[in-house]
């Protein structure tokens, strides 16, 4: 415990110092790159972009893929605790690819468009593929000139935290329809107000008939640099445990010079989650026939019939019965930490989470802390290091904790934390306490060593 404890007083320290070095540096933006390679790389995406526009195009995606490698046949990634227990370089070991294209036109003044989004998946331990959007939406209606009108199934979006690969404030990805930009007056902030049904293009609806109404309130204006956005969503449905469930959140941004702070503080409970979105909407169902055939006889003592004995059941019955999952109360509050200054950049977070089952009342208690450096050392060259440790704690079971550290080459059009698409080489370590090994995470060993070489993009 006076172990775990000091690395986590120590990783705390470097990102924090890391922050405040990142904070109070002065160099030009031009020294993350070389100004020629960087200049033909705008012009060329100027170009490109110069071209769909007048096309009326719109193409997006993301993607990640490799070559990886785990010491004797682990699994190749995803090792983490809980929904904050986890950092992803050199912990995937799987490969994502999802492409958007949409078209745009203007019909009578109207700015009309559609947008559809397939994705593939394939990881060691599964694979999928299907729609992620497929939607339709209108602006710059002579009624409403600033508002967008919406429908179908759309990422609704406001931020992720990156190194653990989650949107922590967002709604989306069921059928809906809503309304965006409504403008909030002198503070700048927008309101922005959506309701869905719990079907996809992927999944058909369950049992529980779900609906929803979320509301966005986005970059209010709050203080010199500062931001703040805030989140709300209302969760109905037949659920046999709580029908109305609620949601907040508040997220507040920020920015001291090279530097964005983002703190998160989001509650729910029952079916809806810590986004607004839904929880725990599918049960169970058990089909049960009787038999076919009834003993005519007087049963043999150990409760079966003579062969003989032996009829066609003149009336068979069947009863379907259905187990709903039990909604549950959460909590998180998450700090991170972004920034780029001259050839140092990255990203860090702290955060605790907690679920509650309704059913149970048992608490998970859910810890991280964690953080991806990168530097420079070359033109089109950059050293990453990852690391984070995260603790995962239900009542009446033992403490899981778990560490990981990666180290990482990555080459790309130039140096910058962000910038895509890169190639990189990377070595990862995992390894955990009593609890996480009895689990069996690493099989018969005490931790798990991974490499690979993995490319990821996004446009």
């Amino acid at each position: 415990m006076k172990l775990h404890t000091m690395r986590a007083t120590a990783m705390a320290a470097a990102f924090l110092a890391a922050a405040t070095n990142a904070a109070a540096a002065d160099k030009p933006e031009s020294e993350s790159g070389p100004a020629m390679a960087q200049a033909q790389l705008e012009m060329a995406t100027s170009a490109a972009r110069k071209a769909l526009d007048e096309l009326g195009l719109q193409l997006s995606g993301y993607m990640r893929s490799g070559a990886y490698y785990a010491k004797d046949g682990l699994p190749k990634g995803h090792y983490g605790l809980g929904d904050i227990g986890f950092t992803r370089l050199g912990n995937e070991g799987d490969n994502y690819f999802e492409f958007g294209i949409g078209k745009r036109w203007d019909i009578a003044g109207a700015k009309v468009s559609t947008f559809w989004m397939p994705y593939a998946y394939n990881a060691q331990c599964c694979n999928a593929s299907g729609t992620k959007q497929i939607f339709a939406d209108i602006k710059g209606l002579a009624f409403a000139p600033d508002l967008g009108f919406w429908a179908g199934q759309r990422y609704h979006r406001i931020q992720d935290l990156h190194i653990i690969d989650q949107w922590l404030m967002e709604d989306g990805d069921n059928f809906g329809a809503g309304v965006d930009n409504i403008k909030l007056g002198s503070m700048g902030g927008t309101l922005h107000v959506s309701v869905y049904n719990e079907g996809n293009t992927d999944n058909s609806k369950s049992t529980s008939s779900g609906k929803r109404l979320n509301l966005q309130v986005r970059d209010l204006a709050v203080a010199p640099g500062g931001t703040l956005n805030l989140t709300a969503g209302i969760v109905r449905g037949d659920f046999a445990d709580k029908n109305t469930s609620f949601a907040l959140g508040l997220l507040y941004n920020q920015k001291i010079d090279t530097l964005t702070n983002s703190l998160f503080i989001q509650g729910s409970n029952g079916h809806a989650d810590l986004r607004g979105k839904f929880y725990a909407l599918n049960g169970s169902t058990t089909t049960t026939t009787s038999s076919p055939f009834v003993c005519t006889v007087v049963a043999n003592p150990d409760g079966s019939c003579p062969t003989a004995g032996l009829a066609p059941n003149p009336n068979p019955t069947t009863v379907t019965a259905t187990t709903n999952n039990s909604g549950a109360k959460q909590f998180r509050i998450l700090d991170a930490i972004n920034w780029q200054s001259g050839l140092f950049g990255g990203q860090a977070f702290i955060g605790y989470q907690t679920i509650q089952p309704e059913n149970t009342g048992k608490m998970t208690k859910n810890v991280g802390l964690g953080g991806r450096l990168s530097y420079g050392v070359a033109p089109n060259i950059k050293l990453y290091g990852e690391a984070n440790i995260a603790t995962l704690k239900t009542d009446g079971s033992d403490s899981q904790s778990l560490n990981k550290e990666t180290i990482a080459v990555a080459i790309a059009p130039n140096t910058d934390f962000w910038t895509r698409p890169e190639i990189r080489l990377y070595l990862t370590r995992v390894g955990g306490n009593d609890a996480v090994r009895a689990a069996g995470t690493f099989g018969t060993r005490s931790s798990a060593l991974l490499a690979g070489v993995q490319v990821e993009a996004w446009w």
